[in-house]
Order: structure tokens, then sequence, then C-alpha cells
């Protein structure tokens, strides 16, 4: 009795480039997103800091940062849950990290 096994060469290429693409569109978008939030969050912070600078406000610049603090654990904890539901190929890594490396 022989047993023969076929590979189909086409899907396991075509889902390389599929996931490839997709991790590519993934990070490019993903690091757009960032530098406009970031653009957002600091052009805030530089409109508290001059309104207490003019005297309009006063801010505790101690809770302020551990509450920037707290945000970036979140952030990261975030990420990382993401990470893990994403799907753990190569192609979508290699993808993601060139689409974020261009963004």
């Amino acid at each position: 009795m022989v047993v023969s096994v076929e590979f189909n060469t086409g899907a396991i290429f075509g889902d390389i480039g599929v996931w490839g693409a997709v991790g590519f569109i993934t990070g490019y978008a993903l690091k757009k997103l960032v530098k406009i939030v970031l653009t957002l969050i600091g052009a805030y912070l530089l409109s508290l800091f001059w309104l207490q600078q003019k005297g309009v406000i006063t801010i505790n610049t101690s809770k302020l940062f551990n509450l920037s603090e707290n945000v970036t654990q979140q952030v990261l904890g975030l990420g990382q849950k993401v990470l893990g539901i994403l799907p753990g190929t190569g192609a979508f890594v290699a993808g993601f990290y060139l689409g974020f490396k261009k963004g």
C-alpha cells in the first residue's frame, strides 16, 4: 500500500503572500495612527503647559506624569494581547515590521 501526500505549494505561497501583505498594511496603518495620536497628545500637553505658564490653570505635574505612566502600561499590555491574538506566521510578522518601518 502506497500513500502519497500532495503538497499544494501554490496555496502555501499564496497564504504567505496574503499574510505578508496584511502584515505590511497593518504595520503601515498602525504607525500612521500612532503618529497622529502622539501629535494630538503633544499639542494638548503643550497647550496645558502654556495655560499654566500664563496663570490660567494650575497643573499637578506629579499626578499628570503618574497618569501618563499608567496609560503607557495599559497600552503596552494591550499591544501584547493583540500580538497574542494575531496569527504568529513569519510572513505576517515580517510584513508588519516592513510596513511599520516604511510608515
